[in-house]
């Protein structure tokens, strides 16, 4: 005999089955997503981290630039400061020299002999002078060449010459003054 079942059966529906590759596609798309998300969060961090590294060591060249500049204005008004002051050191070394050569050739002129003119160009001199004798002339430039103050004393020329009916000797030295 055949039993039948009269009580309703309660059936479980049959869920459609998504096809695999469509959840696959799905997943691939999601996980790609993400990461592409991800990847430009990420590099535009960078992005902006190396901008503001770029924007600092701008900033930190033009400090450095304008200290640079600083530094080369004070290196130049130092040079003009020392130059000033080197040229103020010579003015006041030079300005007893001419007083000390004045005394110096008043002071070995001996008797016979008479200064007729005096050329100082820095430490160069150059005298013109007239003396009565040979022998004064001599004696002259034997003083000046013992002097301390003068080197290189050198006689130019002696020239004998007339002079109000009497026989003179007209003669020029050059020398360096010691400083």
């Amino acid at each position: 005999m055949i039993k039948v079942n009269l009580l309703p059966i309660k059936r479980k529906k049959k869920a459609k089955q998504v096809p695999m590759f469509v959840v696959a596609s799905v997943l691939v798309t999601l996980v790609t997503t993400v990461l592409m998300l991800y990847l430009i969060y990420y590099f535009n961090s960078r992005i902006d981290g190396r901008k503001k590294l770029i924007a600092e060591n701008d900033s930190k060249i033009a400090e450095l630039d304008k200290k640079i500049k600083d530094v080369a204005d004070f290196e130049k008004r130092n040079q003009d400061f020392k130059t000033r002051k080197e040229i103020i050191e010579q003015l006041s070394k030079s300005k007893t020299i001419p007083v000390k050569v004045l005394d110096e050739i008043s002071a070995q002129l001996p008797n016979g002999v008479w200064l007729i003119s005096l050329d100082l160009k820095g430490l160069e001199l150059g005298i013109a002078c007239t003396a009565f004798t040979n022998t004064d002339v001599v004696n002259y430039v034997n003083n000046l060449k013992n002097s301390k103050l003068f080197s290189d004393v050198y006689l130019k020329e002696s020239v004998q010459a007339q002079a109000g009916g009497f026989s003179v000797y007209n003669f020029s030295v050059s020398m360096k003054v010691n400083g």
